[in-house]
């Protein structure tokens, strides 16, 4: 079996040529120099150095043969553990960030562009879908860290807590102006035409799990891939449309479409951080993470 400490040894004494300047270097003692070349000779079965008046000199034979490998070797190894050292101590590398669209677009978009601004030399990578195909990939090794809609229950993964928070509401465009001043009962909504999300996201799962809680079943008209699309459809006055507020501000600010009033209404729900489970986080994720704290 190798012993790296052993070739460690043989290196500096050679560079060196005295034990006694070599057991300097090492922070070690003469006889524990002297003794770690007698074991590396003996277990190689040859005559690594000449000891001389001068000090010590690599044997033809010998040390000479394997000095360049071993230095080589040694290089390779230190460059190995610099490299590593950089991960946890410096911002390099990439960072493979997992979420939907929305959740880049509203609530990572800005942390991503003052993260490249601090560390430019960090390459990200942004890699969509929904929050269980992003789930997925955090699992098989296809990004570092994802961005989910929560709740979301995955003992194969860890969740580290709440970036940011969503309201969902319901939302209307100006051929429903009637409704501004209008308090409805969240089973009446089923008289409109409804838009909603798919159903396979997790705000669609969350807001049937609440309905079902109140015995109310709401059925919608048009099933949406994204919430600019709704939003759009909304404006357009297809229907009312159920979305994160957060997401709809952009449009309720321009007074393009307005808040349903209902009672009662819906829970608050989470953007949530999710890392792999028995991985370390390299620094450069680690600062990344520390913007949302």
């Amino acid at each position: 079996m190798v012993n790296l400490e052993l070739y460690r040894v043989f290196y500096t004494v050679a560079k060196c040529g005295s034990l006694t300047k070599a057991a300097d270097e090492l922070f070690i003692s003469q006889p524990a120099v002297s003794q770690a070349i007698k074991q590396l000779e003996t277990q190689l079965g040859t005559t690594l150095f000449n000891r001389t008046h001068r000090g010590m000199e690599l044997s033809l034979q010998g040390g000479k043969l394997i000095f360049k490998q071993v230095e080589e070797a040694l290089k390779l190894l230190d460059d190995a553990e610099q490299k590593l050292t950089e991960l946890q101590t410096t911002a390099t590398g990439t960072i493979r960030i997992g979420a939907t669209d929305a959740i880049f677009s509203n609530v990572l978009a800005d942390k991503i562009v003052k993260y490249n601004v601090k560390y430019p030399g960090v390459k990200i990578d942004l890699i969509t879908g929904t929050t269980p195909e992003t789930l997925e990939q955090l699992k098989t090794n296809k990004c570092d860290i994802a961005f989910v809609n929560m709740p979301v229950e995955d003992k194969d993964v860890n969740l580290t807590g709440t970036v940011a928070h969503l309201t969902d509401v319901f939302v209307a465009g100006r051929k429903y102006d009637y409704l501004r001043e209008t308090e409805v009962n969240l089973s009446d909504l089923q008289e409109f035409p409804l838009l909603m999300i798919e159903s396979n996201t997790i705000a669609r799962k969350s807001l049937t799990a609440y309905t079902q809680t109140l015995g109310v079943k709401l059925h919608p008209d048009i099933e949406v891939e994204n919430w600019d699309l709704m939003l759009k459809f909304v404006t357009c006055g297809m229907g009312i449309g159920c979305v994160p507020r957060e997401y709809a501000m952009p449009y309720l600010e321009k007074g393009e479409i307005f808040e349903v009033k209902v009672t009662p209404s819906l829970p608050v729900r989470g953007v949530g951080i999710a890392l792999p489970k028995n991985t370390p986080v390299q620094f450069a994720l680690k600062e990344f993470i520390a913007m949302f704290k």
